[in-house]
């Protein structure tokens, strides 16, 4: 459900949530997304890497715990960005980003392709940023689970509800997007509900039952 100010944008939606968003993975959906993450994450000993869209920080911290030489974490919510605490914090969108071609080894992004209002020039800003032979991560909401119909929404600090916006992008639109942006594609990884996902939560047997087998996120790992 909405809350009462639902015209919200989607900057503006982070920016209520940003006082009461956890820095670590705070549900079993996020905590199964960032351990899919971490299973297919690149080698960033020494590099240069960025945290697309990095929320409270949350990739910063673990690049920076893998030695990466340089973080940057860039975010548009001001409010978010004020709780990062690892990397060097960089208010912008990430569809034009302030950094020149090349700039960055590794790209992170969790959960933050369903904002961009458009998959190509997305994937073509982090082309663009990428050394040849970088490597970028993404996760994102899979498209089946949009088409069935679930959401993600969140509580503010006076407990009124709302629903993020999300742009879906299919599979194959995805794969597409990657490879007109010069981006190889090296793995591709669901996590669907009762398999990958498989934590227990209050009224989780009915969730499972209900939804068993249907995607929820998308992780995808490519190179440039």
């Amino acid at each position: 459900m909405l809350g009462t100010d639902q015209a919200l944008s989607t900057r503006g939606l982070y920016e209520r949530w940003a006082p009461t968003y956890p820095p670590a993975p705070h549900n079993p959906l996020m905590r199964a997304e960032q351990q899919a993450m971490i299973e297919l994450w690149p080698d960033v000993d020494g590099r240069r890497a960025l945290d697309l869209a990095c929320g409270t920080g949350r990739y910063a911290r673990s690049l920076f715990a893998a030695k990466a030489a340089e973080v940057i974490a860039l975010d548009f919510s001001t409010a978010m960005l004020r709780q990062v605490s690892t990397g060097v914090p960089v208010c912008a969108s990430m569809m034009q980003l302030p950094f020149v071609a090349g700039a960055f080894d590794v790209v992170i992004s969790g959960l933050a392709l369903g904002h961009a209002n458009a998959i190509q020039p997305w994937m073509h800003e982090i082309a663009r940023v990428l050394n040849p032979g970088g490597c970028l991560l993404y996760s994102d909401f899979h498209p089946e689970a949009a088409r069935a119909g679930l959401t993600r929404s969140f509580k503010d600090e006076n407990n009124r509800s709302y629903t993020l916006p999300h742009h879906c992008y299919d599979v194959a639109t995805q794969r597409q997007a990657a490879a007109q942006a010069d981006l190889t594609i090296e793995i591709l990884k669901e996590i669907r509900v009762g398999v990958e996902l498989q934590e227990t939560f209050p009224q989780s047997d009915e969730f499972y039952r209900r939804w068993h087998g249907l995607p929820l996120l998308l992780v995808v790992r490519a190179r440039r």
